[in-house]
């Protein structure tokens, strides 16, 4: 162990036995680590800085609207003056998530009808 190491592992055992770090802001709950090991090391910092900013990368928000529509066409009537716009609106983004490349099973609950099938395996 280099000497820095040392120094500072020493300071750390000598705090943790005066009990510094017993009243800190989230002590004894378990850590939130975000895994981003997809994602390249040259880009993480800025894909940081925009997920803390509330930002999402252009895909994600294309999935999360058409959720949001999915849940929307369930809860009115194909009879609302607004369903067509709305149904065509959601099969647009499906298109586009289609050929982004992504899957939108998510949309039609085919996932969650596999995975019970599998859990019942």
């Amino acid at each position: 162990m280099w000497l820095l190491d040392q120094w500072a592992e020493r300071h750390i055992v000598d705090a943790q036995r005066k009990g510094e770090f017993d009243r800190l802001p989230g002590s004894g709950r378990p850590l939130v680590l975000d895994d981003d090991s997809h994602i390249p090391a040259e880009l993480r910092t800025a894909f940081r800085l925009l997920k803390n900013g509330g930002c999402l990368p252009p895909e994600l928000q294309q999935r999360k609207d058409a959720i949001e529509l999915s849940d929307l066409l369930r809860t009115i009537h194909q009879a609302h003056p607004d369903y067509p716009a709305i149904s065509k609106k959601l099969m647009l983004l499906e298109l586009k998530l289609q050929q982004a490349g992504l899957s939108t099973d998510f949309l039609h609950g085919e996932y969650a009808d596999s995975l019970l099938h599998k859990i019942e395996e």
